[in-house]
C-alpha cells in the first residue's frame, strides 16, 4: 500500500518562496559583482541516484543566472568537507550550505562561520550542534523514514524475521535515522533476529552490499529480510541472491527493502522483485533560495522551529504502485 505522509513546508508557504531568477539587491558580495557569495558543501553525486539528483537541484538554483557566485565541494569524507567549509569561510562567502557526511564534528567550523558573519543553512542531513549556529535545516526526516519501513515490515506479520541489515555511511543522519527504528524493533521482539550487519561504507557501495550477502550465504546463514539503507546497496544485495539462485520479492524467499525511490528501484517494486522502497526527497534548493532572498531583502525568517521537513511518500508492494508513481517520484533514469 502506498501511503502518503506529507509534512508540508508551511514556512515556505507563508513566505511565498521566490521563484528562481533575478539578482538580490541586498548583498555586496561576489567581489563587487552584486552576486551573493555561496559555498556549498555536499556529498559526491556518485554516492547514489539520490545524491546525483540533489547535486543537480542545487546546481539548478544556485548559479550566476539566479544571482549567486557559487563555490562547491562534493566530498564523501568528513575531513574533506570540513576543510572545504573552512576554505569557503576564509574566502568570504555570505552563506554556507552543508549536507554533512557525518552528523558530528562540525562545532569549530560552525563557530568560525558565526564569528565571520557567514549564515549557515543545513540541507538533506542534520548536524548535531546548537541551533544557534545555523539559520535553518531543510532536511528529510530520516528517523520517520526508518519508522515507515519498520511499520511496513511489521505489517507483513511474519512468524520470524531473520534480517541482513546493510547500513550506509556510519554516522550520517540517513544511516542513524534508518537504523534506530530497526534496532528498537529487534530489541523488543524475540522473533526479530539480526543475522548479519555490514556497511556499504562512505560511498554506500553496491559491491560492498553484495559481499555482505554473499558472505551470509557462504556461511549458511538463514535470512528472509534484506534491509538495505539505500537503493544501490539493495540492488547489490539482490545480485548476490540471484547468483545463488535464491528467490526474492513477492512470493520469494527473501524480502528486499531499499530507500530513496530511484526509478530503477521503483521498477523492481512494480515488477515484484522488491517488496519496499522508502522515499527521501532530494529537492531542498528552492526552499533555501527563498530563505536567502528573504534575508537579502532585510527580512527575518521568523522560524519557531529551525527544522524544516520536506517530505514524505513511501512505496511498498506491487499492485500498490503504478508507472505514474515512478514517473512522478522516481529519481534518475
Amino acid at each position: 500500500m502506498k501511503k502518503l505522509l506529507i509534512c508540508l513546508v508551511a514556512v515556505a508557504l507563508v513566505f511565498g518562496l521566490v521563484a528562481c531568477g533575478g539578482k538580490s539587491g541586498g548583498s555586496s558580495g561576489g567581489g563587487g559583482s552584486g552576486l551573493i557569495k555561496v559555498g556549498i558543501v555536499n556529498l559526491h553525486p556518485s554516492e547514489s541516484g539520490y545524491r546525483e539528483a540533489n547535486v543537480k537541484d542545487m546546481d539548478r538554483v544556485f548559479n550566476a543566472a539566479n544571482g549567486y557566485d557559487v563555490k562547491k565541494a562534493n566530498d564523501n569524507t568528513l575531513d574533506a568537507q570540513l576543510n572545504a567549509a573552512r576554505q569557503f569561510i576564509t574566502e568570504g562567502v555570505d552563506y554556507l550550505l552543508i549536507s554533512a557526511a557525518d552528523a558530528n564534528g562540525w562545532d569549530s567550523v560552525l563557530n568560525a562561520a558565526k564569528d565571520a558573519g557567514v549564515k549557515v543553512f543545513l540541507f538533506d542531513r542534520m548536524i548535531n550542534c546548537d541551533t544557534g549556529l545555523f539559520e535553518a535545516a531543510v532536511i528529510s526526516d530520516m528517523v520517520n523514514q526508518g519508522k515507515n519501513a519498520v511499520a511496513w515490515l511489521k505489517s507483513e506479520n511474519l512468524p520470524v524475521y531473520n534480517i541482513i541489515h546493510i547500513q550506509g555511511q556510519i554516522g550520517s543522519a540517513a544511516q542513524i535515522g534508518r537504523t534506530e527504528p530497526l534496532d528498537q524493533e529487534i530489541s523488543a521482539n524475540d522473533n526479530w533476529n539480526l543475522v548479519r550487519r555490514g556497511t556499504g561504507g562512505d560511498s554506500w557501495s553496491p559491491d560492498e552490499a553484495k559481499k555482505i550477502v554473499e558472505a551470509a550465504i557462504a556461511a549458511g546463514e538463514r535470512f528472509n529480510i534484506i534491509y538495505a539503507e539505500n537503493d544501490g546497496m539493495a540492488e547489490g544485495a539482490m545480485q548476490a541472491l540471484q547468483a545463488a539462485g535464491i528467490t526474492h520479492g513477492i512470493n520469494g524467499d527473501v524480502r528486499i527493502m531499499g530507500f530513496d525511490c530511484n526509478k530503477f528501484a521503483l521498477r523492481y517494486v512494480l515488477d515484484g522483485q522488491w517488496n519496499f522502497d522508502g522515499q527521501c526527497s532530494p529537492f531542498q534548493a528552492d526552499v533555501i533560495h527563498g530563505f536567502i532572498q528573504k534575508l537579502e531583502a532585510g527580512g527575518s525568517l521568523g522560524l519557531s522551529n529551525k527544522i524544516v521537513i520536506n517530505e514524505e511518500t513511501y512505496f511498498a508492494n506491487p499492485g500498490k504502485i503504478s508507472q505514474a508513481d515512478i514517473d512522478s517520484y522516481g529519481l534518475g533514469d
